[in-house]
């Protein structure tokens, strides 16, 4: 994959020296030791770490769903450290989109409508939603499968409609937790390949929490983990 040249635009995504500590019996059990970093969009990038490392830790708190004791996230510029929950939760909806190992489809709700779901509780009417929906399944490939439940489509489609829904509402960071994890090698390329296709086409910043060497060697970047801070990989 063609690296691009990042830098020419201010990250969509910046972390300044994240620290976060969890309670440990009567003393602190320290996961995350001072964090920066750069984001930018249109970027892919690999963060492979091994387990207990604080993968997830770094993920919660850059998608807000964590506060970290010490230090900030900035997301398109805006300072996240010091807002409220519902300001938060907002930012949440529009401005990050998350894909897990697991697809977490509605599964008595249809393709499309699960990306209508998120657009209509950010205030779009029904029929944008799905306009929208349906725009995006056809750029997954997907378009004939758009009134199939969970249930009638393979794990790869499940995984692509959850990479479509997190994209519905047009964020500016996209977040994976092993997006590929629960797939064979074959389906995993084919969803990291619509994935990558993605970010491209839209300008979008990823983070990609993978174990998957193959996968991560064809992103733009390559963190780890190492001793409570991000480290980059050749």
């Amino acid at each position: 994959m063609e690296t691009i040249i990042t830098g020419v635009e201010p990250p969509v995504l910046t972390l300044s020296g994240i620290e976060k500590s969890y309670r440990e019996g009567e003393g602190e059990l320290p996961i995350l030791r001072g964090c920066d970093f750069n984001l930018f969009p249109g970027e892919l990038t690999a963060l492979v770490a091994p387990s207990g490392a604080g993968k997830s830790t770094l993920l919660h708190i850059t998608g807000l769903l964590e506060k970290p004791d010490k230090g900030d996230v900035i997301i398109g510029g805006q300072s996240c450290g010091t807002l409220d929950d519902a300001v938060r939760t907002r930012l949440r909806r529009t401005e990050i989109g998350f894909v897990y190992q697991f697809h977490h489809l509605l599964p008595e709700f249809t393709a499309v409508e699960n990306l209508m779901i998120p657009q209509m509780i950010a205030g779009l009417e029904a029929k944008e939603a799905r306009k929208r929906g349906l725009e995006l399944l056809a750029y997954m490939r997907l378009e004939k499968r758009a009134t199939h439940l969970p249930s009638e489509l393979s794990g790869g489609e499940r995984q692509r409609v959850a990479i479509a829904r997190a994209v519905a509402n047009a964020p500016k960071v996209l977040l994976a937790d092993e997006p590929t994890g629960n797939l064979d090698p074959k389906t995993s390329h084919y969803v990291f390949d619509a994935l990558a296709a993605l970010v491209r086409a839209t300008g979008l910043a990823a983070i990609i929490a993978t174990h998957n060497h193959d996968l991560a060697g064809r992103m733009d970047r390559r963190i780890t983990l190492d001793e409570g801070r991000i480290v980059e990989l050749e």
